[in-house]
């Protein structure tokens, strides 16, 4: 029987590794990368890619500390 009380965290592939990394951004990407842009005072790129909207969103929220477990 498996043990569910302590699911270990799924394994995140870096987003160069990504099957669909070169399509364009998801909506909800584009939409948070927007919101943390403006909190950061940099411009946003609507043209990124899906993996590279993944990493402006990562280098963002260190940035800001928005979306990072305090």
């Amino acid at each position: 029987m498996a043990d569910n009380q302590n699911p270990q965290p799924a394994a995140e592939k870096d987003p160069e590794d990504w099957v669909t990394g070169g399509e364009s951004m998801t909506g909800p990407q584009a939409s948070y990368l927007k919101t943390l842009s403006q909190e950061a005072g940099e411009e946003f790129d609507p043209e990124l890619s899906k993996a590279e909207a993944s990493k402006r969103i990562d280098a963002l929220q260190n940035e800001t500390g928005r979306g990072i477990d305090h």
